[in-house]
């Protein structure tokens, strides 16, 4: 099995632009790579997260066409933090929509933690469009995973816990999720900007089992903003699904090769989504990595990211030959 010892080294972007969704948001979109390689969609994270060069380095640029976009209020999309007219059937429709304006008949998926629930959707709406999937943490933004974003933390970090209630008032406490929902949601700054801030700590210090964020390292205060917008948007709306949704609906791309990545320590993503995703999945490789958490720059994960690109290059598929 191709086993990598660094990333690629990140291409930089041979063709840009902005792409007019509707009459509030337009979205950043970049490619790099080879102009006439095998088209690799990547789906960042959040949401709100934005893209990021980083993706970028896990594919072969000799090889691989990598398209990148942000998705509605996110990175250099406009108007930033727009949460309003932003529901994940509307980025499936944007997702086709830059496809057509690129010309591309078919593309890998690769997307994590929300890129992977966004993969999903788009790959159930539009499986023709689909050569495969890599997946990463997947999230399905059940009820009971949208729950464990506050309560995991609780039971693993009470520290971040209680640096995210403790400013709320005790009689709002015990639904977190709409007392940040309304701060974040609002438009004062004096009451959006130290909600997104104490959000954004809240999630991804967790994220790493080497605590890559601590309070003398935060996100800028624009990043900040727009993910804890976006992702209290999408949780109280159950991220726009019915419940149970992406499992129900496996079956449209059950004929696709997929790999479902997932590391062994992920409190944000647990490991049951993972299972259950490539349990709906006949023949989709499953990868448990036992060093991993939840983000995908920590070696054990990067290296299992690596050996998917590379199968799918030399292959079509992920079963290791």
């Amino acid at each position: 099995m191709f086993r990598p010892t660094a990333n690629h080294p990140p291409p930089e972007p041979y063709r840009h632009g902005m792409l007019p969704v509707d009459a509030l948001h337009s979205i950043y979109w970049e490619e790099s790579g080879n102009p006439h390689g095998a088209p690799v969609l990547v789906l960042h994270g959040g949401p709100g997260a934005g893209s990021s060069p980083i993706w970028r380095q896990f594919f072969d640029p000799d090889h691989y066409r990598i398209v990148q976009f942000d998705q509605r209020g996110a990175g250099k999309s406009t108007p930033p933090g727009e949460w309003r007219a932003n529901t994940t059937p509307l980025l499936v429709a944007d997702i086709e929509a830059l496809r057509a304006l690129l010309g591309i008949e078919q593309w890998l998926v690769f997307g994590g933690s929300w890129g992977a629930t966004l993969a999903l959707a788009y790959g159930q709406a539009h499986p023709a469009s689909c050569q495969g999937f890599i997946l990463r943490s997947p999230f399905l933004c059940t009820r009971e995973e949208i729950a464990w974003f506050f309560e995991g933390a609780r039971l693993f970090h009470p520290e971040l816990y209680a640096e995210l209630a403790s400013p709320i008032p005790a009689e709002e406490r015990g639904d977190l999720l709409g007392a940040y929902a309304r701060r974040l949601l609002c438009d004062d700054e004096a009451t959006y900007l130290p909600a997104a801030r104490r959000w954004s700590r809240f999630e991804v210090a967790r994220a790493s089992l080497r605590g890559a964020v601590t309070s003398d390292s935060p996100l800028p205060d624009a990043l900040a903003i727009n993910l804890a917008r976006l992702e209290a948007h999408y949780f109280r709306n159950g991220g726009f699904f019915e419940e149970g949704h992406l499992l129900r609906n496996m079956h449209r791309i059950a004929h696709l090769p997929a790999i479902v990545i997932q590391g062994r320590h992920d409190t944000l993503s647990v490991p049951l989504t993972a299972f259950r995703v490539a349990g709906m999945w006949p023949g989709a490789a499953l990868r448990i990595v036992e060093d991993g958490c939840h983000t995908a720059l920590e070696p054990g994960m990067q290296e299992v990211l690596l050996q998917a690109s590379e199968l799918f290059k030399r292959n079509g598929h992920f079963r290791a030959t």
